[in-house]
């Protein structure tokens, strides 16, 4: 309708957050239809990087290119790169994380969810153009293409067996590294109740042996004064 919107005084109004007010807009902006239109060179002249526009439009066709290239024929008509979350993940990955990644996440009328998956996916398919060496991961682990079929508005599903299930597929690292806390931690409990069970043996036994001594000193001391007299 192109009125003039105070998006600060309606958040002021709502009683809610600014996270919880954009979660909001945007999952009434989806439920009725309402696409935002995002365009690379708008957002570089809005952040104030014009430089980046060449690179992100690379980075962006190419990510195109590689993830509709690793469909099956079936998927690839249902595939639509139109949406304003690819476009704002693709300068955002151009900027190097340099930018308001919740400003992009609103003017793409996406979530947070979504936006970290499309972006965890770009930057697999796309590292040459989008990543960092230090961020490099090894190829055999990449699932950005099921992560991403699971950011689009058809989801995925199994289709003639062209993708296999998970439930084969060992442990990640985040569940290996709780499994060996969980192992250390159960040592040092045992390490300490035994150390506590053997201090509750030795008290007794060193609480008698100093009353003997005691009473040994005692006995000695007439003996001793009968001696002296």
């Amino acid at each position: 309708m192109e009125v003039i919107f105070d998006r600060q005084t309606a958040i002021r109004l709502s009683g809610m957050s600014e996270k919880a007010y954009n979660r909001s807009f945007n999952s009434m902006q989806n439920g009725i239809g309402v696409k935002n239109k995002l365009d690379i060179r708008e957002l570089a002249i809005q952040f104030g990087c014009v430089r980046l526009i060449p690179i992100a439009h690379k980075g962006f066709s190419l990510f195109k290119d590689r993830f509709l290239a690793s469909l099956p024929p079936s998927r690839k008509g249902s595939t639509d790169f139109s949406r304003p979350v690819f476009t704002a993940v693709a300068f955002y990955l151009c900027a190097k994380k340099t930018k308001d990644k919740f400003k992009l996440i609103e003017l793409a009328g996406t979530s947070e969810s979504e936006f970290s998956s499309v972006s965890t996916s770009m930057l697999e398919l796309c590292f040459d153009v989008f990543g960092r060496a230090k961020e490099k991961k090894d190829s055999k682990k990449i699932k950005g293409n099921r992560e991403l079929l699971d950011a689009l508005p058809e989801k995925r599903r199994l289709e003639d067996g062209s993708i296999s299930s998970d439930d084969g597929e060992e442990p990640s690292a985040y569940k290996k590294r709780k499994q060996t806390e969980r192992h250390d931690f159960d040592e040092w409990k045992s390490t300490v109740l035994k150390s506590n069970k053997r201090s509750k043996t030795e008290a007794p036994a060193m609480r008698t042996k100093t009353r003997q001594s005691t009473l040994d000193f005692l006995k000695r001391v007439p003996r001793t004064t009968a001696d002296a007299s």
